[in-house]
Order: C-alpha cells, then structure tokens, then sequence
C-alpha cells in the first residue's frame, strides 16, 4: 500500500514571512511521517503562487525529511533554510520496524568517498563515516544516499540495503502526473464541496484504500476547484456520475460541519489522514 499527499506550490501563500512559511511546510511534513506517508509531491499552482512557491516548498520538506545527523552535510546553508530551527522533530521510524538506535535498525546515510575494490565510506551518524560494501551494478556515488543496515555498534557491523529510507520521499509533478502513477491506488480530492465524510462513507472508502491512495489538497483560500478551473457544482456531483474532468475517483469534505470560515492546508491534512488511515 503506497500512500501518497499532493500539496499545492502555493502552499504558503498567506505566510507573512519566512518563518511562518517554514513552520507551515513542517506541519505538513510532521503529519506525513505521523500516518506513514509514503511520497509528497508539490504540483504547480502557478496562478496562486506569491513569494514562498515550489521551489521553497520542496526544499524545506526534504530537508525536514533528512534525518537529523545528516542535514548539515546534505544542505549546508541556504536561503530557504534560513528559518529551519521552527521545524518540529519528525523521528520517522524505520518501515521494517526495527528501532533506530538498536542491532538490526536501518538509518539513512551518505556516500562520503568513492574508494576502490567496490567500497564506500558512507556517513550514517555514527561516530565516523564507516567503509562499507556497494552492493549495486552500477556504482554508487559521492553525495548519494542509501539506507544502512547496522547489525552491531561494537564493533560496527552494517551493510547498504535495498530499503526505503525512514520518513518520506519528495517530489515535484504536474497534478495529471502524480495523479496517473500506477501506484496512485484511490485518487481523493479534498474539498468542502465535495462529499461530506462520514463513518458510513469511511466503512465504505475503507476496502478501496487498502490498495494504496492519493491525496490531494488545495492552499488557504484557493481551494482545488479554483486551481482547476472546475465549477463547484460539478465537484458536488462527479462522485454520481462517475466522471471527474480532474481524474479523481473521490471529492471528499473531510472537515464537515467546519466551525471556521477557511482550514488552513496543514489542519486540513491532519484531519484527514487521521481519518482515512484508521484500520478495518
């Protein structure tokens, strides 16, 4: 089951400034690693961007996706970065399982040299960068990243492993591409226009998520219609009808009864994939 959250590039559109805009992009990050999101991708919404777009977007989440040890050597100073000390911890836990600081935890890490006889020596936040084994066809390459297997701290025994990474993948698409993904499984569109969300719909959403889903939201004040160019009456009648000029299988309100004239796209994500996430 692949989960996946698209975000407008105009995320941030009302943040009054960097700061605002970087803890904003956190809350979104922080609720991807709480529900196990598997990739977020940012989408363009051109007509809506104003000063923090997609390119800040995609960069502050993988760096928020970048395991503490890491960041430093990974990203160095940015301007996009400037306002990273706001971003909440995220602490993914590896998808095997296995404890972070245990015998047996998978950890990200960075090829730091290219040696010879099929080795590397990869920085996965031990105390030194370690010479490990390249297990690919290919060659792996400086500044690369991988997911370490460590077996044992003392002495260290660990391997480079076929695994994702703990947290989430970022990714920057157009709507119709991320949409199209054979691995996209139920495509929801979130809107207040769309079907209230309720526990007799949930029970029924419930088998067909179990096969992965795309969620997609819109920004504050610019929901998904807008960004569409769809009429709002149609969004309210696509489930009917079975036909949806955007390619969604859902358009779902997954906040109804909103006591606040607008939620905000991280309140939104919360709400949510708490819901759609809870198990049969």
């Amino acid at each position: 089951m692949t989960v996946s959250l698209l975000v407008p590039s105009s995320l941030c559109r009302e943040a009054a400034d960097k700061r605002e805009a970087t803890h904003k992009v956190g809350l979104v990050a922080r609720a991807a690693t709480v529900f196990r999101v598997d990739r977020v991708t940012i989408f363009p919404d051109s007509d809506g961007d104003r000063r923090w777009g997609g390119g800040f977007v995609s960069t502050v989440l993988r760096y928020a996706a970048t395991a503490p040890y890491l960041r430093k050597e990974a990203w160095g100073t940015r301007d996009e970065l400037e306002q990273v000390g706001v971003l909440p911890p995220l602490r993914a836990v590896s998808r095997t399982g296995s404890e972070s600081q245990g015998s047996g935890s998978s950890r990200q890490g960075i090829v730091t040299e290219v040696g010879p006889d099929g080795r590397v020596r990869v920085n996965c936040g031990l105390q030194h960068p370690i010479s490990l084994v390249d297990p690919t066809d290919v060659g792996l390459d400086e500044g690369e990243r991988v997911t370490v297997r460590i077996s044992s701290r003392e002495p260290v025994r660990a391997r480079i492993v076929d695994e994702p990474a703990p947290g989430f993948a970022v990714e920057r698409a157009d709507l119709s591409a991320a949409l199209g993904r054979e691995d996209a499984g139920l495509r929801i569109a979130t809107s207040r226009h769309g079907e209230a969300l309720t526990t007799e719909r949930l029970g029924v959403l419930a088998g067909r998520v179990e096969d992965g889903m795309t969620v997609a939201f819109g920004a504050p004040e610019r929901g998904l219609p807008a960004m569409l160019g769809i009429d709002e009456a149609s969004v309210a009648s696509a489930d009917e009808t079975g036909s949806d000029p955007a390619g969604f299988d859902r358009w779902l309100d997954t906040v109804p009864n909103q006591g606040s004239e607008v939620v905000r796209t991280e309140e939104a994500v919360f709400a949510t994939l708490a819901c759609l996430t809870l198990p049969r």
